[in-house]
């Protein structure tokens, strides 16, 4: 299915490992042109190379995203670079659990302000396009209370709030903005390795509450964020797109 990205920009946050990077290498796949940042500068010239490497256009910038200033600034430079644009996606997030007030003030920095910051830094070029969208990355932990609950949980739920009003405002601007909620997601050097390797109990019981034996790979969740980012999708905004193989429970209206 051709999801109408060839030639298309856009700009992924955490593009350089993870989720972030498994959506941004499907979106150069795809024919898109992307920029990303993330904190460490090699990582990001390395992405960057790779991402060249199927021939698009990409670019990229080391950044720490609680710096709002440089995030509006990356913002500016990766539509100057690429020619406009037409996607954003805000992935970052601080995986911040513990009840503590430096995990709040990440959550509200790095999670919910960033996204703001990125959406508003780049609504002015997303105008000018005839297939803007924002796609926002959240968790079923904004869905649901689970072991996550806490920081983590609470702005993952406001980044899902904050998306559907999002939509309702910009319906008439023509540009779409949805949410995506993956589950456990497992990928070399993510956090469910690093719980694997040093909370198996933890590990252990969230594994067991996934009814498909298994955790998701980046690029499942990557796969449902492309979709909705891309042009196909032209009648869906305000949604937020659940990717967890059935980890919860509720039944959504």
């Amino acid at each position: 299915m051709d999801l109408g990205l060839k030639g298309r920009k856009a700009i992924v946050t955490g593009g350089t490992k993870g989720i972030g990077r498994a959506i941004a290498e499907l979106l150069a796949d795809e024919g898109c042109d992307v920029g990303i940042c993330a904190r460490n500068g090699d990582e990001v010239v390395a992405a960057v190379a790779a991402l060249k490497t199927k021939g698009v256009q990409a670019c990229g910038s080391a950044l720490d995203v609680r710096d709002g200033a440089a995030v509006r600034k990356w913002v500016a430079d990766c539509a100057q670079a690429l020619g406009g644009l037409d996607i954003v996606v805000p992935n970052v997030s601080a995986l911040a659990i513990e009840r503590t007030e430096e995990s709040w003030r990440a959550e509200f920095e790095v999670d919910l302000l960033h996204t703001v910051n990125a959406v508003e830094a780049a609504q002015p070029m997303l105008e000018k396009s005839d297939a803007g969208s924002i796609v926002i990355i959240s968790s079923i932990s904004g869905i649901e209370v689970d072991f996550a609950a806490g920081p983590y949980g609470a702005f993952k739920a406001a980044l899902i709030h904050y998306a559907k009003s999002l939509a309702c405002e910009l319906a008439g601007k023509n540009i779409r903005v949805n949410s995506v909620s993956p589950g456990t997601t497992y990928f070399e050097g993510g956090v469910w390795e690093m719980i694997k390797n040093n909370m198996p109990d933890l590990y252990n019981k969230a594994l067991g509450l996934n009814k498909m034996g298994r955790m998701a790979t980046a690029e499942e969740v990557a796969n449902a964020s492309v979709f909705l980012a891309s042009p196909i999708a032209t009648f869906i905004t305000g949604t937020n797109l659940v990717v967890d193989g059935t980890f919860t429970n509720r039944v959504q209206y």
